[in-house]
């Protein structure tokens, strides 16, 4: 649980974000805002496994990437409008959930992970056979389309506050899940799964349900990646996708809401500002992690809480009356 001093901050950064975000598009490039939304997003779609049902997944490039070559499918290939074509990518992110955790559920902890890394490596080797992907080429151009077929999105501030209110609607989406009676079961089966049995929770089913959860929101944030680079690669299905998102979520702190998005945004941040260092970034990247892993071993954000819950809480005036009249 957050500190109430913690809360405090974080409604009044949120506040603050909330009131400059329409603005940012003028002060930074829009390009570079929404490539962090759409990470933040990833990484806190993917914590609903890892930070709230104790499920370590190594495939969740599958979702990401995969929801983007069917956006972009349906955008160059098929016509269709912008926000069903997201739709289409989030639906079939979702779907795609369903059948990789019903098929991983049924072992734990690595064999589990590595159940979740093959089958995701079976969805890139599909992608990279599939006649429509452009194989090494990737998908490209993909056109950006229009909202609700009138709205030109080829501007990109239009196409900034379109990627907002979709990431918004997710992270409140994730709120929600992670505050809900679904989001206290899930903990119950990360802390003590047999418990959660004995107490008559269907533990499969909610497993499954959370991979769905998880997997549909990334696809979402893959789609929005789509129609913002107008392109889908190899490179977001790629086993590294899924490496990447996991330390963006360790690095944020795995046991918050909002963690991961920070780590999130740090990750982007490194890599846009040493991308000079050419290959040298993954090793510089590499360095800060383990840095941070040593100092912030909570995450950021949760290191930040265990700080400000240590120290002492302020009297009460009331009590400090009624023991000196003691």
């Amino acid at each position: 649980m957050f500190s109430p001093a913690l809360k405090r901050g974080l409604l009044v950064v949120l506040l603050a974000a909330l009131l400059i975000a329409p603005l940012m598009p003028h002060l930074i490039y829009p390009i570079f805002l929404m490539k962090m939304m759409c990470f933040a997003l990833f990484a806190c779609a993917f914590n609903l496994l890892l930070g709230h049902a104790g499920i370590v997944s190594f495939g969740h490039a599958a979702f990401f990437g995969g929801s983007a070559y069917i956006t972009g499918y349906a955008l160059r290939d098929m016509g269709w409008s912008t926000e069903l074509a997201i739709l289409a990518g989030a639906l079939f992110a979702a779907i795609l959930g369903i059948v990789i955790g019903a098929l991983a559920i049924r072992r734990q902890g690595i064999y589990l992970a590595m159940i979740t890394l093959a089958l995701a490596q079976m969805v890139y080797f599909t992608f990279l056979q599939a006649p429509f992907t452009g194989a090494e080429d990737g998908m490209q151009p993909i056109p950006r389309g229009s909202l609700l077929g009138f709205i030109d999105l080829s501007s990109d501030t239009r196409l900034y506050y379109l990627v907002l209110a979709c990431v918004a609607g997710g992270l409140w989406l994730v709120n929600r899940i992670v505050n809900s009676p679904f989001g206290e079961v899930l903990r119950a089966i990360r802390e003590h799964e047999p418990r959660a049995r004995s107490m008559g929770y269907a533990v499969d089913r909610y497993k499954i349900v959370a991979f769905a959860l998880s997997a549909g929101l990334s696809g979402l944030a893959g789609s929005l990646k789509c129609v913002v680079f107008r392109l889908a690669s190899l490179t977001d299905v790629h086993w590294h996708m899924s490496g990447d998102v996991i330390l963006m979520t360790l690095l944020g702190g795995m046991n918050s809401v909002f963690g991961p998005a920070i780590g999130a945004v740090l990750i982007s941040l490194l890599r846009h500002y040493f991308d000079a260092l050419g290959a040298w970034v993954t090793v510089v990247v590499g360095l800060i992690f383990m840095l941070c892993v040593l100092v912030f071993r909570r995450g950021i954000l949760g290191e930040i809480n265990h700080l400000l819950s240590r120290r002492p809480a302020a009297p009460h005036p009331l009590k400090e009356e009624q023991n000196a009249q003691i």
